[in-house]
């Protein structure tokens, strides 16, 4: 996956991170007509966010390590960069 679709992907779960998000607003706020940045469907083809019976989306234990791993690498990267 390109760097900027990574960041696009980590972007998208720190949103839904946030709080619940209805299926309608994730549509609204992350709809795109490039297939190359439809962050919300391949988060839901990889086991990323998972769409409740009350229609909200939610990280999924996948999305909230993918999520930490994200925030982890920016902490490393954040650390060594020099000022």
């Amino acid at each position: 996956m390109a760097s900027e679709a990574r960041f696009l992907m980590v972007q998208f779960l720190d949103w839904v991170d946030r709080r619940p998000r209805s299926y309608a607003e994730v549509r609204d706020a992350w709809s795109s007509t490039c297939p190359l940045n439809c962050a919300w469907e391949d988060a839901i083809a990889d086991d990323l966010v998972e769409r409740r019976p009350d229609g909200s989306l939610l990280l999924t234990a996948h999305g909230q390590a993918r999520l930490a791993g994200a925030d982890a690498r920016a902490d490393v990267r954040a650390a060594i960069s020099p000022p």
